[in-house]
């Protein structure tokens, strides 16, 4: 254990030792004793043994409803330090008092599917969560958010719909809003909770059902980048390429950093279409109005098979003399390697290695409320728990 657990301990015997000590001055002369397992419970704690001192001030600290709050703390306190089956014994504790009043066993309740989350309990949380939805008008919302997670975690998107929906704010007669969400807006999540779903059912075929919960997703939130993306997707599969278009040249609209992500299926749509010229055109405009790395090898690409290499090259240097780039360096190196002769050429060859190499060591996106990077795209961020904030890196260390 370390010190802030010791240091909450200490707090927490400061508690309970005022809570008994007020506790027994009525009833005292010429002075009462604490109870022998509070001076137990400071003894362990003073010679560095913290795991006996749980034990002691549990049993020294009578469990009733001015109590509640301390053991809870300790509970909690115990339970963010991985102590989590003590956490469990705690609180447990507490629902084997009937004493309590139905609010505070509520509220034991709600602590204790948190402790069965964060044991990986998650049967057992749901049974309990989805008691407090029932039971509980103060616990409601904060049982069907733990719910939630759990969903999320299990993958069992149609329940997680199911539970985003009721967690959804309810327009009041006054014109505002009730239940305002804390962090991420439940509609974010939603609309990827939908895209979940509409994958799953691309990936078995049913086209028309994936094209639906699409649209449901972007009916949640029109500024869901993924479902634009999917639904561009799902609408070049079938063969529609102007939908397509029309639904990946959104995403310029909705966040223009994510028009990369864009890129290889329009490509494919635009082919189809016999209509490359419009294409180059986008491409272009998008650089004008937001110049990011794979913009400029799009384009260049492009370049290099309508034009050839020297103009391709042209272009890079030029685009990388304002916004220079590892990953344009790169490119630019490999079009020169196919006009350079020996030894110049093994040089060139030495120096791509070594900017791919640098590529490789760097994560491509990070996300955007928390930090975490990775080398692939995550709708999901595995860091915070939110969706859609993962976006390309921006800057020469990365690009």
């Amino acid at each position: 254990m370390n010190d802030l657990l010791v240091f909450g301990l200490l707090f927490v015997a400061i508690a309970i030792g005022w809570y008994l000590g007020r506790r027994s001055a009525p009833r005292t002369v010429a002075g009462s004793d604490l109870p022998s397992q509070y001076y137990k419970g400071l003894n362990y704690l003073l010679d560095g043994r913290p795991d006996g001192a749980i034990d002691s001030f549990i049993n020294a600290l009578e469990v009733n409803s001015e109590t509640l709050e301390t053991h809870i703390a300790l509970g909690n306190l115990l339970r963010k330090k991985g102590e989590v089956d003590r956490a469990i014994r705690i609180h447990q504790n507490l629902l084997a008092r009937p004493s309590l009043p139905r609010a505070q066993v509520h509220q034991a309740h709600l602590e204790l599917a948190r402790d069965y989350i964060s044991a990986g309990l998650l049967d057992r949380a749901e049974r309990l969560l989805l008691d407090l939805v029932q039971e509980s008008p103060e616990q409601r919302r904060s049982s069907l958010r733990h719910l939630l997670e759990i969903y999320q975690s299990e993958r069992e998107w149609s329940r997680a719909i199911e539970i985003a929906n009721a967690l959804l704010p309810r327009k009041t007669l006054l014109g505002g809003q009730s239940g305002p969400d804390r962090g991420q807006p439940v509609s974010v999540a939603l609309a990827h909770y939908y895209c979940e779903l509409a994958c799953e059912k691309r990936d078995a075929g049913d086209l028309p059902a994936a094209r639906k919960l699409l649209q449901q997703a972007l009916a949640q939130d029109k500024q869901c980048v993924r479902a634009s993306i999917l639904l561009g997707e799902v609408e070049c599969e079938t063969g529609q390429y102007k939908q397509a278009v029309k639904a990946l040249r959104r995403v310029r609209q909705q966040d223009p950093e994510y028009v990369p992500e864009t890129i290889s299926i329009l490509r494919r749509c635009y082919a189809e279409l016999n209509d490359d010229k419009s294409l180059k055109a986008y491409l272009q405009d998008c650089l004008g109005s937001d110049p990011t790395a794979p913009l400029m090898l799009a384009i260049a690409e492009d370049m290099r098979q309508s034009e050839g290499n020297e103009a391709a090259g042209d272009f890079l240097s030029a685009q990388l003399a304002d916004r220079p780039s590892l990953r344009g360096l790169a490119r630019l190196i490999s079009l020169q390697l196919d006009a350079t002769e020996s030894p110049a050429r093994e040089n060139l060859s030495l120096l791509q290695v070594l900017v791919e190499r640098l590529i490789a060591e760097r994560p491509a996106y990070r996300c955007g409320h928390c930090g975490f990077a990775g080398q692939q795209l995550h709708w999901f961020c595995p860091g915070c728990k939110h969706w859609g904030t993962m976006k390309t890196i921006r800057g020469t260390r990365v690009e």
